[in-house]
């Protein structure tokens, strides 16, 4: 099975094994949230290392931003775990080293012989895994820079958001009318799930739908 990687698809709900051997799923992972999905090299790799530097150093604002950051490599488990923690990454790290996924998005870089990694690629994904945006990293200034990020998350945002603008009359209404669930995070989730995703917990991720599929 061969999945378009472009604007407007669905991306397959892929079940990996994160840093700490627990399949999750990508859906699991991001909840009613953006997710930028980073598809790597791998640990050999000085453009992937600077690119996930940069995102690391963004990471708290995408946490109090309500975006989720999910990076997969097809690294073994042991490599993974070493890039995460030389990067201090407080996000998860799925690993594929049957390159499922690299076979099923036919993003193979044939030019590298030796290592047959995934052609790198970050993605932005609306709630649902819906594809809104393709960078192809292959030269190291197809990936998005953090303002470019930033951009693209306040257009997502501001259209997945119903109450983006508070002043709105008609916000204003729903929320007498006790609408909340028209209001984010208010009325969807409980302050202590707001908190614990916030602080990066392992745990926020268990539960039955993280292991869906596998």
């Amino acid at each position: 099975m061969t999945v378009k990687l472009e604007a407007g698809q669905v991306l397959p709900d892929y079940v990996l094994p994160d840093h700490t051997k627990t399949a999750r799923a990508l859906s699991a992972l991001q909840g009613d949230d953006p997710m930028l999905l980073v598809l790597i090299r791998g640990f050999f790799c000085a453009k992937d290392r600077e690119q996930l530097k940069a995102l690391t150093r963004f990471h708290p604002q995408l946490v109090v931003g309500n975006c989720r950051l999910v990076v997969v490599t097809t690294d073994d488990w042991h490599t993974t775990n070493n890039l995460r923690q030389q990067l201090g990454a407080h996000y998860p790290f799925l690993y594929d080293e049957q390159k499922r996924v690299r076979d099923e998005l036919d993003i193979l870089e044939y030019t590298d012989t030796q290592h047959e990694p995934m052609i790198p690629h970050t993605l932005l994904l609306a709630p649902g895994l819906e594809i809104r945006k393709v960078w192809n990293g292959y030269y190291y200034w197809g990936r998005p820079s953090v303002a470019e990020l930033h951009g693209e998350l306040r257009a997502l945002t501001r259209e997945i958001r119903p109450d983006w603008d508070l002043r709105d009359p008609q916000v204003r209404e729903r929320w007498k009318r006790g609408e909340k669930k028209a209001f984010y995070p208010y009325g969807v989730k409980s302050m202590e799930q707001v908190l614990r995703e916030m602080a990066g917990a392992v745990d926020q991720y268990a539960g039955d739908a993280s292991r869906k599929g596998a």
